[in-house]
């Protein structure tokens, strides 16, 4: 049996497209296993689903002063030993990897041990933890065909991004029964990403009397977000975190606010969802989704609303016109040539691995 070694971890978008291949790479015949950090979201994911999982030390790289930069190296070369020792064990025939810090340990070892490396860049450029394996790996799937330029000549490769089947697969009256919602008016979700945003979360609680009067509301607010002063306000629902019955909800919206990490809008725009992306500010991230924003609503599929320009009247305003000009998302959505990547990626580690 072949074996593959997955690695990707520190947000749920380093391990969402990892666990859409999961199905698929059973299917070929894979022997999967995976490698993450001690404490990230991506342990308790991928050991809810029964693959092997063994931590290693990782540090976090770093683009700005703090004093970590100085101590953190030192959990890398801990976590390349870590790893190589991991890799020598199984003896798998490739690596494929999602991104992240806990990944640069993965590839680096297995440059070591000659196990090639298959990488996917989700966002429109490449991120640090990338860019450093990027010259130890054979190829680099992308997302987005304008980061093809960010790359050496022939390294990359056009697949898009892995979309899990099952988000696709959702109900919307199952919805409705999962919310008790009321089918009268539309429906508004609102994403703030797995940790939530507090200004969004903030702000969207403020303008709640306004929007009940046309939307019921689904809020995903982060873990250890909830407000108990909205629990029993009717045609408004709030969850920390939804895992199984998110194909449900996202059948049952009309309209989505979401953060604009690649994963998600690329799931929006295979759901045909209209949306309002409120990217992460380039004072708190790299500026990537900002870029995604951008590209998405050129092509005309999304609003955006930036998080420097977010308020009650603003969103508002935003919420409303999107609303009254959903067909026009909806049209150009529809005529996009998106393609799940989920074949594409595939290819790639099939064509890059031993043997």
């Amino acid at each position: 049996m072949k074996r593959i070694v997955l690695t990707g971890g520190g947000s749920a978008g380093h391990v969402t497209p990892n666990i859409a291949l999961i199905p698929r790479l059973k299917e070929l015949g894979y022997d999967i296993h995976y490698i993450g950090s001690e404490d990230g979201i991506e342990r308790k994911l991928i050991e809810e689903l029964g693959i092997p999982y063994y931590p290693i030390s990782s540090g976090k790289l770093r683009r700005y002063f703090d004093l970590k930069n100085f101590t953190d190296p030192f959990k890398v070369v801990k976590g390349i030993g870590q790893a190589y020792k991991i890799l020598g064990k199984i003896k798998p025939v490739v690596i494929f990897s999602k991104g992240g810090f806990v990944t640069v340990p993965v590839l680096l070892a297995g440059k070591l041990r000659g196990i090639p490396g298959v990488i996917h860049e989700s966002d429109y450029t490449p991120g640090l933890a990338n860019k450093i394996v990027i010259p130890f790996v054979k190829k680099v799937c992308v997302t987005f065909p304008e980061t093809l330029k960010h790359l050496p000549k022939n390294k990359g490769v056009f697949t898009g991004t892995p979309i899990r089947p099952e988000i696709l697969q959702g109900n919307k009256e199952q919805g409705y029964h999962i919310t008790g919602l009321d089918k009268g008016k539309p429906v508004l979700m609102v994403m703030g990403g797995s940790l939530g945003s507090v200004k969004l979360n903030t702000v969207v609680r403020e303008i709640l009397s306004d929007l009940l009067k046309k939307f019921n509301v689904v809020h995903l607010c982060g873990k250890g977000n909830l407000d108990q002063r909205y629990k029993d306000l009717s045609g408004y629902r709030q969850y920390e975190y939804i895992k199984e019955e998110l194909p449900h909800l996202f059948a049952m919206a009309d309209l989505v606010i979401s953060r604009a990490g690649a994963n998600s809008i690329y799931e929006l725009l295979a759901l045909r969802k209209p949306n309002i992306l409120i990217p992460l500010s380039a004072r708190a991230s790299r500026g990537d989704q900002i870029l995604n924003a951008q590209s998405f609503e050129k092509m005309g599929y999304s609003k955006v609303l930036l998080e420097e320009k977010l308020d009650n009247q603003t969103l508002l305003k935003t919420i409303n016109y999107l609303y009254e000009n959903r067909d026009k998302y909806l049209d150009a959505m529809a005529k996009s040539k998106f393609e799940n990547g989920i074949d594409k990626v595939i290819e790639q580690i099939q064509k890059h691995s031993l043997g």
